[in-house]
């Protein structure tokens, strides 16, 4: 009886040709996982493709709740964001695909799981780490760290030698992944960061030049931090972020082209089409401002960067994140009510923000109006916060 080994299998270029390689390269028998987490693919055509390729047996998995409610909440709750820009669109995927990837090798009692990550990158970390955090005996297989295939433009010629069909050409060679969540470009003319890059890439998102002459309104309610309700209307979380894509995407909001520092060590480039994270981040962040108190607001921003770190790094299934998290929710007690952005032409600003626990008093706050607060009081708060520095200023005076 052939070892099994256990394939991530999306249908791409590197998938693709990976059922053949590892064929022609071992003794073992391909049972190929694709996990469904939103990119839209059909299913059939990709099972079939598999099978036709040489895998013996197919698992079509639908993790698009679990990706929403598990992992993309818990990024807005926190507001993960890493290096100040990104959505971590691939990276808040990778951990569900890992666990069940694993799943499945222990029911197909396989000892042994292969991806299609380039060495270059950060998602053979991402699934390795993953891997390894429910199964440190599982062997792991990365074809693009030990073939002879050194680059995409190989990888299609290898392909087309065997007649496999692939959804890329020399010519439109990007290096694309997309989800629920968002869609990245990777790769050709945009390794040279001096060059411009084409919107004809965008999938889910309107050139600004072509978006809507007219704003749109959109309104997200949020209980305990968690998006529930889009216009009033309540959305399974699926269904929501689908939602909210569209209307994003129409109106041109959604994009970033970054130069990130990879967790591999060199920096790449990479343009990312985030739509519906891009309004729900922002509404989350507008909801907070005025529920958090100034110091939890600005502590948690320390937290929403170390989070970003280790989803980033693929540290998802570890003890610190575990305990980030049971801070983040302790914070979200508050942060429920609705935020209402407008949007136009790639641009998204917010246009009220109606809370039940509102930290801002208008009769505390006002330059005209209230009680509570006396602008006498402002005298001695600043005499005694100046001090240290009418100290300093004294001996350096002496001196």
């Amino acid at each position: 009886m052939k070892e099994k080994v256990v394939l991530a299998y999306s249908g791409g270029l590197d998938t693709s040709i990976i059922i053949p390689w590892l064929k022609e390269n071992y003794d073992l028998e391909v049972i190929a996982v694709c996990l469904d987490v939103g990119q839209g693919d059909d299913m059939d055509a990709v099972k079939a493709k598999a099978l036709k390729t040489g895998a013996s047996k197919v698992y079509i998995e639908d993790l698009k709740e679990e990706f929403v409610t598990e992992y993309l909440f818990k990024g807005i709750k926190s507001g993960a964001i890493y290096e100040g820009k990104y959505l971590l669109g691939t990276a808040f995927a990778r951990p569900s695909m890992a666990k069940r990837l694993v799943e499945i090798a222990h029911k197909e009692e396989a000892k042994v799981i292969c991806h299609g990550c380039t060495g270059k990158g950060n998602d053979q970390v991402r699934f390795e780490v993953g891997i390894a955090s429910f199964d440190p005996t599982i062997r792991i297989i990365a074809p693009w760290r030990i073939w002879d295939i050194d680059s995409r433009e190989a990888a299609i010629d290898y392909a087309e030698a065997r007649g496999i069909e692939v959804p890329v050409t020399k010519k439109k060679i990007y290096s694309m992944d997309k989800n629920l969540w968002h869609l990245s470009h990777e790769g050709g003319e945009l390794e040279n960061p001096t060059n411009e890059h084409n919107q004809a890439m965008y999938q889910m998102t309107t050139p600004v030049e072509q978006a809507p002459d007219k704003p749109e309104y959109v309104e997200i309610y949020f209980e305990k931090g968690e998006p529930k309700k889009v216009n009033g209307k309540e959305m399974d979380p699926v269904a929501m972020i689908e939602l909210l894509n569209d209307i994003a995407g129409k109106n041109g909001v959604g994009i970033i082209d970054i130069v990130e520092n990879r967790l591999v060590g060199m920096k790449s480039r990479g343009v990312y089409e985030t739509p519906a994270g891009t309004l729900l981040y922002e509404a989350h962040d507008n909801l907070e401002r005025l529920t958090l108190d100034k110091q939890t607001y600005h502590y948690k921003h320390l937290v929403a960067q170390k989070y970003g770190e280790l989803v980033y790094d693929g540290l998802w299934f570890t003890q610190l994140r575990n305990a980030l998290d049971v801070f983040v929710d302790a914070t979200q007690e508050t942060v429920t009510g609705s935020v209402k952005l407008k949007l136009y032409k790639g641009n998204m600003m917010v246009a009220s923000v109606d809370t039940p626990y509102a930290l801002y008093k208008e009769e505390i706050s006002s330059f005209t109006t209230g009680s509570l607060y006396s602008h006498k009081d402002s005298e001695g708060f600043i005499n005694l916060f100046g001090l240290p520095s009418k100290i300093s200023a004294m001996v350096n005076n002496k001196k």
